[in-house]
């Protein structure tokens, strides 16, 4: 496990076993049900729209994106939440507190780390903060011009990762990689609540549920253990169906988005250093790779026929960088 972060211990951070986070289990071979081929007409033109400093822990983990295409990320072991221009600019909005221990009471990962992000329509940001410490786990929340401040704690034996906004409910889910649960909480804060915690979401050793976006009435994650994007549709009164599982050998899959032609995304495969476009019948193809420059792709968001991609550089401990492609399909 890790101790704190150094500039001369950093690439030694990105780590072997923490960065390894969302690698690991990520370098397997694909089951035999999985049709996983490389073609990348569907998506083209990729560049580099932004290098960020590894030296500094940034090391971008989720993004969220304003009309403006304006991207918010996390930057994973700077504890930051940072904003990135079109043009490439970044600017560092908050930076959290550190824990006391520096964080290495962390699950699985052994250092403090900023996660999923999501933002409203007025600029607010909720993002989550994995310390191992009661005091600073949970959902946070960050308004324009404000100081970030955290609205519900959660365990500090788990580790929220993703994170998606319902607008119709305001209710923030929350995916805790460790614990394998999907966690419900109101977007003005309070006490979470298990919304999930079929066993479809848990980890296999390693982490488990991952990725997190609403659609449609239904909840869909992704499992980075066992490389599986799962649907599971909210009921009437708000509780959790069914889970579906959607795909399968999505080795290393971490974050996914959809491209708007109905349940077709694009998921993030973390350690192969791949972007998978995934048919609704499951089917994938890998429409970037590390020649594109990716490395450990941690997120990814659209944003009409841009495609934003976030390279956290875990393990490759070369190159953090948000990558922008253009979407032809």
């Amino acid at each position: 496990m890790l101790n704190k972060l150094s500039k001369t211990a950093l690439s030694a951070t990105a780590l072997t076993a923490a960065a390894a986070a969302v690698a690991v289990a990520a370098t397997g071979p694909a089951p035999a049900s999985a049709a996983t081929t490389t073609a990348t007409a569907p998506v083209a033109n990729a560049r580099i729209a932004a290098h960020f400093d590894l030296d500094k822990g940034r090391m971008p983990e989720n993004i969220a994106l304003s009309p403006d295409g304006t991207a918010y990320v996390t930057f994973a072991a700077a504890r930051q939440i940072a904003q990135v221009t079109p043009a490439g600019d970044t600017r560092i909005l908050a930076t959290l507190p550190e824990p006391a221990d520096g964080g290495i009471h962390t699950p699985v990962l052994g250092f403090a780390l900023t996660t999923g992000i999501a933002r409203t329509h007025d600029g607010t940001l909720y993002f989550l903060y994995a310390t191992g410490t009661d005091s600073l786990t949970g959902l946070w929340r960050l308004r324009p011009g404000g100081e970030p401040r955290r609205i519900a704690a959660l365990p500090a034996d788990g580790l929220p990762n993703g994170l998606a906004l319902d607008p119709r409910t305001r209710t923030l889910y929350i995916t805790d990689s460790v614990r394998g649960t999907i966690w419900s909480v109101p977007a003005t804060g309070g006490t979470p609540t298990v919304w999930s915690a079929a066993p479809e979401l848990a980890s296999a050793g390693f982490l488990g549920a991952n990725g997190l976006k609403i659609r449609d009435g239904a909840v869909w994650a992704t499992n980075l253990d066992k490389a599986t994007l799962l649907r599971i549709p909210v009921l009437r009164g708000g509780q959790a169906g069914r889970v579906q599982i959607r795909a399968t050998g999505l080795t290393g899959v971490d974050d996914f988005a959809f491209t708007g032609h109905g349940n077709q995304i694009l998921a993030t495969l973390n350690g192969p250093g791949e972007v998978a476009l995934v048919q609704p019948n499951g089917r994938h193809t890998t429409v970037l790779s590390t020649t594109d420059g990716l490395q450990n792709p941690t997120s990814i968001a659209l944003r009409g026929n841009t495609v934003y991609v976030l390279s956290a550089a875990y393990t490759t401990a070369n190159d953090p960088n948000l990558m922008l492609a253009d979407l032809n399909n």
